[in-house]
Parts: C-alpha cells; structure tokens; sequence
C-alpha cells in the first residue's frame, strides 16, 4: 500500500487552527469501514451492450464529422490527407500523449495524496479508468467524477472530504484552463502574440472566462460551515430542513474552491498538484500542435492554444466525452482562424485519437483493476493487522 499520512494529534490541531474555513472545519475525517461500504459501484462497464451502444454511437458521430462534413464544406480531400501525415511528428504527439497521463496521475495524487494513503499503482488506476469513463459516459465528464468519487469513497475518505476533494481537483484544472483562455485571448487580440483574432474567438472566450474566475472567487465567500449554520437554525422546520440539504452544495464548493487555493499559496504543498493542472493542459496542446506539424501546417502556437480551448468548450455538450462536439468545435474554430480547412481535418483527427481514444482501452482495464484494488481495501477494513489501528489499516486512513 501507500505511504501513510498519519500525524499526531497535536500537529494535526496545530495545523488545523492555520487553516481556517477548510476541509478541518467540517470535521473531515477518515470514513468508518461502514461508511465505505455504503457506496455503489459505478457499473459503466459491466453492460456490455451498454458499451457497444455507446461505441457505435460515437462512431456514427464520428464518421458523419470527418466523412460527410468535409463535403458539405467543400474540402473532399481532407480524410484522403491522413495517409501523409510525417510519422516522426505523429510520433512526438504520443509521446506527449505519455506526459498527458502522467500530469493527469500527477493532479489527482496532488490534490488527495494528504487526505488517503494511495501508492501510484493505485493512483493510475483511479486516474484512468475515470479517464475512461469521462470519455464514453455523460457529458462534461460527469462519468469519471461518479467513477472517482466512489473510489475515494472505498479508499476510505469521508463523504464531504471526497466532496470538496474532487472539487479542489477540478477548480485547480479548470483554473488553469479559464486563465489561459483569458490570457491568450487578450494578447492575440491586443497583437501581443502572433496570429489571427477574430473577436469572437478571443475577446468573447476571454470573457466568459473571466466570468467563471469571478463565480469561483465569490464562491469563496461563502462560509464552509453553510449548512451546520442552517442545522442549527431550523431544523426543526421542513423548510429549514430544506435550506440545509440545499446549503450542502454551496458549501461543498466553498470548501473545495478554498482548498485549490491552498494549493496555489503553499507550493511546498500543492506544486505536484499544479504541475499536473499545468502539464495536462500543456501535453494536450503539445498533441494537437504536433499533429499539425505532422501535415505541414504552420500554426501560430497561441492560435493553437486558442483554439484548443475554444474548442474544448464543446465538451459541455450533453454527449458521451463531448463526442462530435469537440471535433466539430475545434474544427470550426480553427477554420475561423483562417487556418487550412484540409489539413485541420486531418490535425484534429490525429489529435482526437491519440488524446481521446488512445486512453479507453487501457482506462477500461484500469476499471477491473481497480474493482480488484477495492476488493482488497475492504477485505483489509474487515481484518486489520494485529498490533496496528484499524485507521493505519485502511488505505485511505487520515489521523490528521
């Protein structure tokens, strides 16, 4: 197993007094071996028909993008281009495909490694197939949030701790993304950086952007202890009842959002973290402009980047992984930035396979590795170790 985080009571009061308004704040602890047995396994891979239906999906998706659409636009020969692909170039985009992962691995060991004792077998694992399934199962990538909550969950962290954790660990990634869209939106649009920039796929994104940083900054505002606030104003009312359950939202997301912040101002603490946030981003750009360089294509690098999250936004589409929606995305928001349409046909292919389907079949192996992983840590909660606690017993044991 992993490398113990367990501190002695005085350090952990000590520490928890420097951090007000976090996770200590709600009384995070470590889950009872109960409370862990209480979640449901994620069955996204267990229907096989389930999975075929998807896969068929995404594939008629697919093909209707890169086979009828470059007809409808008039540029015949965009798939025909895919057999002139530079392999060398083809080859430097998966070998960022590598670093990719690795970033990714990175992030979540970052954010949770204090909180739940996961060596990095186990942590690759969880990464993965929450890869995996954020690809194939709902929109946004709500499938790899359910896969890696009920991971944390049987590792053995407190409900609201896996809560606020896998909140930390998406504002900490999607921080990184917002700010490069504001950042490289105002300077291709100000001539800063070397480009085409239209309005609309700077100036615009940048906003919104901007919009979401200030949600997430007001969301800071708002007190960690929301909802025992409520419990203890009315809960002998429905309605106070009511505002309690709906406090747990906002929060939860109070907790989580403050937690990333942490991260940012102690980098003795979350460096891994934000190099993961940062390297991830970083090796799916370097991808996609590697795939351009393989077709001869010379894009600017900040409208790569540009058009990278631009097209990214697409994600949000209520598709399995953003399927079709991204690639369409990218696609338009590269043709919009003057970019050639036949070469950026066959780019954003290369790109969707290495950094989209090359993870699924190692993520849907991870997904039964890490269903036997569980079944290790409940046989461990059910038998600790004579002569150890039961909580340094537990892989996700947290003493803090």
């Amino acid at each position: 197993m992993g490398r113990s985080n367990s501190r002695g009571s005085s350090k952990g009061e000590e520490l928890d007094a420097t951090l007000p308004m976090t996770a200590a704040e709600s009384g995070f602890g470590a889950v009872s071996a109960r409370e862990a047995e209480g979640d449901s396994e994620p069955s996204f891979f267990e229907n096989p028909m389930r999975i075929v239906q998807t896969i068929l999906f995404v594939l008629v998706v697919v093909a209707g993008i890169y086979l009828l659409l470059p007809n409808i636009v008039g540029v015949d020969d965009g798939i025909q281009r895919l057999g002139e692909g530079d392999s060398l170039w083809i080859g430097v985009a998966l070998a960022f495909s590598v670093v990719m992962f690795a970033s990714y691995v990175a992030l979540f060991r970052g954010v949770v490694g204090e909180s739940v004792r996961l060596n990095w077998s186990e942590s690759y694992q969880v990464t993965m197939a929450g890869l995996a399934a954020t690809r194939l199962f709902s929109a946004g990538g709500a499938g790899g949030i359910v896969l890696t909550y009920w991971a944390l969950r049987k590792a053995g962290m407190e409900r609201k701790q896996s809560a606020a954790r896998m909140v930390a660990f998406l504002v900490l990634l999607y921080a990184v993304y917002m700010l490069t869209l504001v950042i490289d939106g105002i300077l291709l649009r100000t001539g800063v950086l070397a480009g085409n920039a239209p309005a609309g796929l700077t100036v615009v994104p940048a906003a919104i952007g901007g919009g979401v940083i200030l949600i997430f900054l007001l969301f800071t505002l708002i007190p960690g202890d929301l909802e025992k606030r409520f419990t203890e104003a009315s809960q002998e009312h429905f309605w106070g009842r009511m505002m309690r359950r709906l406090a747990t939202v906002p929060a939860t997301l109070a907790i989580g959002t403050r937690e990333a912040f942490r991260f940012v101002r102690e980098p003795s603490r979350g460096g891994l973290a934000i190099f993961g946030a940062i390297g991830f981003w970083a090796a799916n750009i370097a991808i996609l402009w590697a795939s351009f360089k393989a077709f001869g294509a010379h894009v600017p690098l900040a409208v790569v980047v540009q058009g990278f999250f631009v097209g990214m936004l697409a994600n949000l589409l209520p598709l399995p992984g953003g399927v079709g929606g991204v690639d369409a995305g990218m696609i338009g928001a590269f043709a919009l930035f003057g970019a050639p349409e036949d070469v950026v046909f066959a780019s954003v292919l290369i790109y969707r396979v290495i950094a989209f389907w090359l993870p699924l079949p190692p993520g849907i192996v991870a997904f039964f590795q890490l269903r036997r992983t569980v079944r290790g840590w409940e046989q461990t909660r059910t038998s600790p170790p004579v002569g150890s606690d039961l909580s340094e017993s537990l892989p996700g044991s947290n003493t803090s």
